[in-house]
């Protein structure tokens, strides 16, 4: 009986552990420059069809949710990506997992407010390409990710969110189509206060117990493009 109280006890502090952390987080750097590039074509993100999806963390469980991408274009020189930037749209930060509409209210108006993103002063997050390397995806490391998705490639930009700007890189597979453009992610990891978004922050607020978010914030990338023109030997 005392095995099963402990193999219980066990499973519930690993349950725990799984739900508090998303997973390591990826590194950041200093802002990069952004090299001119040549390109031959031009691509317009689709904006119904590309979404950022993301999830927090804390002791008691997770939340996810979705922000939506208001704009963005995608810059290709023979068929390969080379730039291009997009724009999150922080006013449209959604909750999934509270079906409650109180509940849900509550954190997203939360979340809205200063003490995460502070939208209505900072209403957009921006994502600025600053170099695609193409990759072996059976050699990438992907314990830092959570998600089924084998990379093609290693995009590398400048997030800037909060009048803060960081380079960072994630791995994508990237896939063309005709006119058609597709990048998608697995879920990859950064650590919110790298951004000024400090509310909850054990590392920042000793006091608070077993009552901190974690650092760490879950992102997922999906975007879609399409041909918009055919200009050619252009440079940024």
């Amino acid at each position: 009986m005392k095995i099963f109280v402990k193999f219980i006890a066990l499973a519930f502090i690993v349950a725990l552990t799984a739900c508090a952390s998303g997973g390591p987080k990826t590194e950041t750097r200093d802002a990069a420059e952004v090299k001119s590039a040549d390109y031959d074509l031009k691509y317009e993100v689709n904006l119904e069809q590309s979404v950022v999806a993301w999830e927090g963390y804390k002791p008691t469980g997770t939340h996810n949710g979705t922000v939506a991408i208001s704009d963005g274009k995608l810059k290709f020189n023979e068929g390969a990506l080379v730039g291009g930037t997009f724009t999150i749209d922080l006013t449209s930060i959604k909750v999934l997992d509270l079906t409650d509409p109180d509940m849900n209210a509550k954190l997203t108006g939360h979340l809205l407010s200063a003490d995460f993103f502070e939208v209505e002063t900072y209403p957009a997050a921006t994502f600025e390409i600053t170099g695609v390397e193409a990759v072996d995806g059976s050699q990438v490391d992907l314990s830092k990710e959570k998600g089924d998705i084998i990379p093609t490639h290693a995009i590398s930009g400048n997030l800037t969110m909060k009048d803060v700007t960081k380079n960072l890189t994630f791995h994508a597979r990237v896939m063309m189509e005709g006119d058609m453009f597709m990048a998608q992610t697995n879920m990859f990891f950064i650590d919110r206060v790298d951004w000024n978004v400090q509310y909850g922050s054990k590392k920042l607020f000793a006091d608070l117990k077993d009552n901190f978010i974690n650092d760490e914030m879950g992102l997922a990338i999906t975007l879609q493009a399409t041909k918009v023109n055919d200009e050619t030997a252009s440079s940024n």
